[in-house]
């Protein structure tokens, strides 16, 4: 009996965003708003649908959809059939990912407000030169150049807190795949430390949304809003830069990358929210795990249960523990009598976590090492959550 082989990716799909120039801001605001009655058509339509007063419910499928909506690109003015098929084609995928017969509505006025967005098919932009071409107007993008070249496939216009509208087109580009200089290397994340790695290298917290609060209080409390929207802004954007920054070393320096599974949404629900969004554990993650496909690394994302106290170098179980004992970053083992920098030996140990073979005769695993849970064992964000985050 011959095993298959697995099937080499050869290329993958990234997203180009593009700003549009502010001169199709009016049209593309118009534009949204008729996109905007589009969904909450297909909503309404849909939860009658599924919960009739007589008989059986239906779930309505997007062709289903598309064929009760069919002729009524007639009473738009903006947007076309092909933009209300990508419309019925979207609403009803979050329905099925979220499992709900009702989802929310598409606000297009007041201070609760939707953010702008126009999905379109490929075959609706055309370019011409430097222009595009999207429902008869003419479309103008910075950086215009990236698109030479490019198939285009279903994308958005999509528009950001500030009111600046973007081209976001997924595109596929050939996977350029290298040897890394060094075999594999795990991580462990952090408040104090954002993320700090075996071999001893570390991104220290940016403090990105921290350095800017005074400035974002001052903004709202003399009601300049937009103001306040856009260091919200600038925060993302360094947070961003950062985090891409330490990922794209890491993806160029090492083939195995394992990283722990400390839970963002969790420790949110605690005192330290405001910290661990500013960290930005989930995107780091994310970026990894997006540039290490493209790139042909591994990325593996394991249990870290344990992971502070336990002595990277013999196993036992001696570090510091609880919420008194967070202010320790170095400490001695007991057992070896072996030095360990706090975040470092639990970067070591995810490590030998991401390392450990999957067990075939029985539940033995090694002494040194620190099995991955298979699912996530639900607990309290108080003392716990705090102790994981360290």
């Amino acid at each position: 009996m011959t095993k298959k082989s697995t099937p080499e990716v050869s290329h993958c799909v990234r997203t180009l965003r593009l700003k549009v120039k502010a001169e199709a801001y009016p049209w593309l605001n118009a534009a949204a708003v008729e996109v905007n009655q589009v969904w909450n058509w297909a909503n309404e339509t849909s939860y009658k649908a599924a919960r009739p007063f007589a008989g059986p419910g239906q779930c309505l499928s997007a062709y289903d959809l598309d064929k009760l909506s069919a002729g009524a690109a007639a009473a738009f003015d903006y947007i076309g059939s092909d933009t209300i098929q990508r419309v019925n084609a979207e609403f009803a995928t979050r329905r099925r990912q979220f499992k709900k017969a009702k989802l929310r509505w598409r606000v297009s006025r007041g201070a609760r407000r939707s953010l702008g967005w126009v999905p379109f098919k490929a075959a609706q932009i055309k370019r011409k030169g430097r222009f595009l071409r999207f429902a008869g107007k003419t479309l103008r993008v910075f950086e215009a150049q990236r698109l030479e070249g490019v198939v285009c496939k279903s994308g958005c216009f999509a528009q950001d807190a500030v009111g600046d509208w973007w081209l976001s087109i997924p595109v596929e580009v050939p996977v350029e795949r290298s040897v890394a200089a060094k075999s594999a290397v795990g991580i462990d994340l952090g408040l104090k430390t954002t993320a700090a790695t075996s071999d001893g290298q570390r991104l220290e917290a940016g403090r990105f949304y921290r350095g800017l609060e005074p400035q974002i209080a001052q903004a709202q409390r003399r009601g300049h809003r937009r103001q306040a929207k856009r260091l919200h802004r600038t925060a993302a954007r360094r947070r961003n830069d950062a985090l891409h920054r330490f990922s794209r070393q890491l993806i160029d320096t090492y083939q195995t990358i394992v990283v722990g599974d400390v839970s963002s949404a969790r420790l949110t629900k605690t005192r330290m929210a405001k910290s661990v969004l500013d960290a930005g554990w989930g995107m780091l993650k994310a970026q990894l795990q997006y540039k290490g496909q493209q790139a042909g690394r591994c990325v593996q994302i394991v249990n870290e249960r344990d992971t502070t106290r336990t002595c990277s170098s013999c196993g036992a179980r001696t570090g510091p523990t609880g919420l008194d004992m967070l202010a320790v970053r170095v400490w001695m083992c007991s057992g070896c009598g072996g030095t360990h920098d706090r975040d470092v030996n639990a970067a070591k140990n995810i490590l030998l976590a991401g390392r450990c073979p999957p067990s075939v005769s029985g539940n033995e695993s090694l002494p040194s090492v620190i099995a991955p849970r298979r699912a996530p064992r639900p607990r309290k964000a108080g003392i716990r959550s705090r102790t994981a985050a360290a």
